[in-house]
């Protein structure tokens, strides 16, 4: 069952993963890390909520919706701000005071 678990979240943070990258792409680092990290969020998500719901519970279900939102997490980490295309900062650059 733990095979299942495993393998079911790394499909599902692969899955999040490629849909980020393909509605998010400009505001995200590499495809590679996106995809590594999305991955490695839902295997410790699914880790995480398998451990939490204990050692008497098989809910399969439980640790994927786990799973995928500890990936939803991570992903959202990976985030930049939008581009800014508004106009151009007006502060004057730092000059160091001469005694002349």
């Amino acid at each position: 069952m733990l095979l299942i678990e495993a393998l079911g979240s790394a499909l599902l943070g692969l899955a999040l993963a490629g849909a980020a990258v393909r509605v998010l792409g400009p505001r995200l680092p590499s495809s590679r890390v996106v995809l590594v990290s999305a991955v490695a969020g839902a295997l410790f998500g699914a880790y995480l909520t398998h451990t939490a719901l204990g050692p008497g519970h098989n809910n399969l279900f439980a640790t994927f919706i786990g799973g995928a939102l500890v990936s939803a997490v991570v992903v959202s980490l990976l985030l930049r701000p939008p581009g800014r295309t508004a106009r151009p900062s007006v502060r004057t650059p730092f000059s160091v005071p001469t005694r002349g």
